[in-house]
């Protein structure tokens, strides 16, 4: 069995796990992604590899904690990114993920804002099964007295996101709703599920079953699409505070369109991981 040096680190409770090629190679099996991700053994929520880049960007791979690849990961784009930093002794950088670049600022010590690009509400980008509305997919729901829910606001943020606003966070179930919509036929890639409550119009409270991981603390791209979702439905402002169980983030869905992400992150643990 062989040791791999690792880092771990998380933004709000949503933990990764660091690979940096670009100083010792490193190709890992979706089965061995999964064990990485396995609570009962190192444990998180994706996986992440930082690899060299022609460019003058650092590129970046996402995997979920089911193995499978994904373009976009705000938390973790936000870890990787003060990694950089500290390691480059430099405020701002530049991250080249499956279909972004996305550019980060350190705003004070462990203070992390991250630009994740525009909202994306075409049907066949986010993608959807077939051209609908996208701002109620009329997808049902229940809470756990039985009462239904109609709606669904989807849009992609660099992977696709359905978000469900109610009255009462704690009245649902997602643990049991999530997997269902995650898989509903709407979804052909299937899809992260959001249930949002508007506190008022500058702040949100969210919880987030995210697409191949499941359950997570926090979700960066579920609070970019509770925001911008949000705002469109009038619900909320464009800048509001998007509140998880361990703090908050603040999404800023700017005028030039894209959503500035701002929220704290962890320091860096190096750990020694047996693959």
């Amino acid at each position: 069995m062989d040791k791999f040096d690792a880092y771990k680190m998380d933004g709000l409770g949503n933990d990764f796990i660091i690979f940096d090629n670009r100083k010792k190679s490193i190709s890992l099996s979706k089965d061995q992604i999964i064990k990485i991700s396995d609570r009962n053994n190192v444990g998180c929520d994706q996986v992440i590899f930082i690899d060299e880049d022609n460019s003058n960007n650092t590129s970046v791979r996402f995997y979920n904690a089911d193995g499978g690849e994904i373009a976009a990961c705000g938390n973790g784009s936000r870890c990787v990114a003060y990694f950089l930093m500290k390691e480059q002794n430099n405020k701002k950088i530049s991250l080249k993920t499956k279909n972004r670049i996305l550019h980060a600022e350190l705003k004070n010590e462990n203070l992390v804002k991250i630009n994740m690009g525009t909202p994306n509400f075409n049907w066949n980008k986010i993608p959807l099964l077939k051209e609908m509305d996208y701002k109620n997919l009329k997808i049902k729901i229940h809470n756990i007295d039985g009462k239904e829910i109609i709606g669904g606001f989807s849009l992609s943020v660099g992977n696709p996101h359905v978000v469900f606003f109610v009255e009462d966070l704690s009245k649902f179930n997602l643990k049991e709703i999530g997997p269902k919509i995650e898989s509903h036929i709407y979804f052909p890639e299937k899809c992260n599920v959001t249930l949002a409550s508007t506190k008022n119009k500058k702040h949100i409270n969210i919880k987030v079953w995210e697409r191949g991981a499941g359950l997570t603390k926090a979700c960066g791209t579920a609070a970019c699409a509770a925001a911008v979702s949000g705002a469109v439905l009038k619900l909320n402002e464009k800048c509001v505070d998007i509140e998880f169980l361990e703090g908050l983030l603040n999404i800023d869905w700017s005028v030039d369109n894209n959503i500035y992400m701002t929220g704290k992150v962890s320091e860096i643990e190096k750990i020694k991981i047996d693959i």
